[in-house]
């Protein structure tokens, strides 16, 4: 089953779009609602926060290209608006890749200063090669230090963290309706994180951000992870608990020179595993290796 996804999200990942599409092909896009005026979209991909009411719509993350169609007629079965303004939590395909979509149906996209950066001139995940992002796709409104919409009775704080996913990471956060979508700095039931090193993310980075998301909710806020069914600020403790163990454990080890064999076995690090997961423990452990070294190195 891991293999098998790998596979999958490998091919996503890979820019060869006709067999995406095909892969895509039968996917369908599940509407949950959050609060009023508030659902989340799931299909192939990222979870897609909506927010619609009479200030327009708002949406987070897009998923693939090939599915821009379909999550457009989502928005328009909640009776909503047309995409007035889209945020991207970071850059990978499964969460912005219907921008050039979503910027050609008029939508204002706004992200951190980096994930502009990348989508514009491509970059590697995974070992795929992502083509740059068509003008239309790219954000118009970047930030470094954050901003607030006020829309649709809510505010929504855009809050770009230091990073851990990649290195233009935001969480999205309604403040009356409290609800936190915390793109891929937490994931639910889908076993380890994903630290991508290769567009800037450290482990260091991923606690932190985790310990910010934390400050940001408490025990009443709905969150809604970059992937897997929604969670509780509780959950959130829990994965920066099990996340920090882990990472703290592969540096302990490392340092004793233990094989991969034994780093994997222990049970820190296994405590993440989950059936199904989207990432191998052997990437885990190698970017936080990766990340670690990175960090000695500055």
């Amino acid at each position: 089953m891991r293999l098998k996804f790998l596979a999958a999200s490998l091919l996503f990942l890979s820019s060869s779009l006709p067999a995406v599409a095909h892969g895509l092909a039968d996917t369908e896009i599940h509407t949950q609602q959050v609060a009023p005026g508030i659902a989340v979209l799931s299909g192939e991909g990222g979870n897609i926060a909506v927010s619609h009411g009479p200030d327009g719509t708002l949406l987070i993350d897009d998923e693939f290209a090939p599915l821009a169609g379909k999550v457009l007629a989502a928005v328009q079965a909640l009776g909503a608006e047309p995409v007035r303004f889209l945020v991207n939590t970071h850059w990978h395909v499964d969460h912005a890749g219907g921008n050039e979509e979503m910027g050609k149906a008029g939508a204002i996209i706004f992200a951190q200063d980096n994930v502009r950066t990348r989508l514009e001139r491509g970059g590697t995940v995974l070992g795929n090669v992502i083509a740059p992002t068509a003008h239309q796709g790219l954000p118009i409104v970047t930030f470094d230090k954050g901003i607030s919409l006020h829309l649709n009775g809510d505010t929504i704080d855009i809050i770009p963290t230091v990073g851990g996913h990649t290195d233009g990471d935001s969480a999205v956060y309604w403040r009356k309706a409290n609800v936190l979508h915390t793109g891929d700095l937490m994931m639910k039931g889908k076993g380890y994180p994903f630290i991508d090193v290769d567009s800037g993310a450290t482990a260091d980075h991923l606690i932190t951000s985790l310990d910010q998301l934390i400050a940001l909710s408490n025990p009443d806020t709905i969150i809604i992870p970059g992937h897997g069914p929604l969670a509780t600020q509780a959950e959130l403790i829990a994965w920066r608990g099990h996340v920090a163990d882990a990472i703290a454990t592969i540096g302990r080890m490392d340092a004793m020179g233990e094989t991969i064999d034994a780093i994997k076995a222990d049970p820190a690090v296994k405590s993440l595993d989950a059936p199904g997961g989207f990432f191998p423990v052997d990437l885990f452990i190698a970017n936080v290796r990766k990340s670690g070294a990175a960090a000695h190195h500055h």
